[in-house]
């Protein structure tokens, strides 16, 4: 892919890395053209996934909010196909929370569905090309690592349509950071999501659960996108608390990309905000997220100190040892983008460019396992209605 395309997929998933897709490897791939075809599947129709937060895939809201009623068939003749990262199925993240939206499709609108899932980065094209050449309509690739492939088929592919979770495929013509004259291509949708607004319900959530009034924030890299993060954290944490301290610290600077996974530096960065009299701290931090958590259940008993996990509900992906710690997490629900996705392509209303997923279509939310939060979810609530109104417009850089 052209050099700025893989700058913004990958500032855009990398900071949500263990969450998202877990680590990839060429050398894990095998022969590319046998495996895809050997494991290019048929989906399950309406199948939940167990540990796959799918709240959302089955209330799925039309945008603008309205909750619809599923309508049933008119898809028949529709073929999509979903591409995996390489945990597929069964990683409690990412790929079951877009499984869910494809299973829900599945159900209402009766498309014929398959998915197939790498071994590595070598055979992504030809999984995608096979998807193709099996005749899919829509072609859905799941994590930043299918840029790549989904801008080449999209641009060899004219007349399939194709789908980009956490990245808009487009045909870079610029340098690195410099997006001016990108083009998308009129057959590519990125499908991405208001992190600052979901944000901004876990700040006010920290704010309401805080004892100290000292909350704090780590960012994987320090990079606009991060920073969007950090500002609805704030925004959303001193909307309850206006007076509250907020240390906010970075694992590295770019180009070094490490501090999406480095999860000994964010157990130190951590420990010090505890020490320091942080009693919440949100991480939007990818891999880095598991050393936050542990230095959480270093730092104290259950309910004096929390985390908060990002981008899928980290609670269900932490062992027991440090679930008590998780206060919530900050959710993209990647079920609503691909159920929408397919059901704009059968309604004809599919566009290509950035889709942008917020709180209005169940896009962004905050996690409530454990418990934890419900004694504050009223509030939250109320927060997440102001901000779907307009009342509340949350910010997409820091304040400083």
């Amino acid at each position: 892919m052209r050099n700025s395309t893989r700058v913004l997929a990958a500032v855009a998933a990398l900071s949500l890395f263990a969450a998202a897709c877990g680590s990839d490897s060429d050398d894990e791939s095998g022969s590319a053209g046998t495996d895809a075809a050997a494991e290019t599947t048929a989906a399950s129709g309406g199948d939940s996934t167990e540990g796959a937060d799918t709240t959302a895939g089955a209330d799925t809201t039309a945008a603008g909010g309205d909750t619809t009623t599923a309508p049933s068939g008119g898809g028949e003749d529709v073929k999509v196909g979903l591409l995996f990262d390489i945990t597929g199925r069964g990683d409690k993240s990412f790929n079951d929370s877009a499984a869910a939206g494809l299973d829900k499709a599945v159900q209402d609108f009766g498309i014929q569905a398959s998915e197939s899932t790498p071994t590595g980065d070598s055979d992504r094209a030809d999984r995608l090309n096979l998807m193709v050449s099996e005749g899919n309509d829509l072609v859905i690739g799941v994590g930043f690592l299918w840029s790549d492939s989904v801008n080449a088929g999209a641009e060899a592919n004219p007349d399939v349509s194709f789908g980009l979770v956490d990245a808009t495929p487009s045909n870079n013509n610029g340098t690195p950071d410099d997006f001016s004259d990108d083009t998308d291509w009129p057959n590519g949708a990125g499908l991405t999501f208001a992190e600052h607004e979901g944000s901004f319900l876990v700040g006010a959530a920290a704010a309401l659960k805080s004892q100290s009034g000292k909350i704090g924030f780590i960012g994987g890299v320090e990079i606009d996108l991060i920073k969007k993060f950090e500002a609805g954290y704030e925004a959303g944490a001193k909307a309850v608390n206006p007076d509250i301290e907020i240390l906010s610290q970075y694992v590295s600077q770019p180009p070094d990309f490490n501090g999406f996974n480095d999860s000994a530096k964010g157990k130190e960065i951590a420990s010090a905000m505890y020490a320091d009299g942080a009693d919440v701290i949100y991480a939007a931090a990818g891999a880095t997220n598991l050393g936050v958590f542990e230095a959480a259940k270093d730092a104290g008993e259950p309910g004096s100190v929390w985390a908060i996990g990002v981008d899928s509900d980290q609670y269900q992906t932490v062992g027991p040892d440090l679930q008590p710690y998780i206060l919530t997490s900050m959710i993209k629900h990647v079920d609503v983008a691909v159920y929408n996705t397919i059901k704009s392509y059968i309604d004809g209303t599919f566009e290509p460019g950035q889709q942008i997923f917020d709180l209005s279509v169940g896009g962004v939310d905050y996690a409530t396992s454990g418990g934890f939060v419900d004694d504050i979810a009223d509030q939250l609530d109320a927060f997440k209605e102001q901000i779907i109104s307009g009342e509340i417009v949350v910010p997409t850089a820091p304040e400083g």
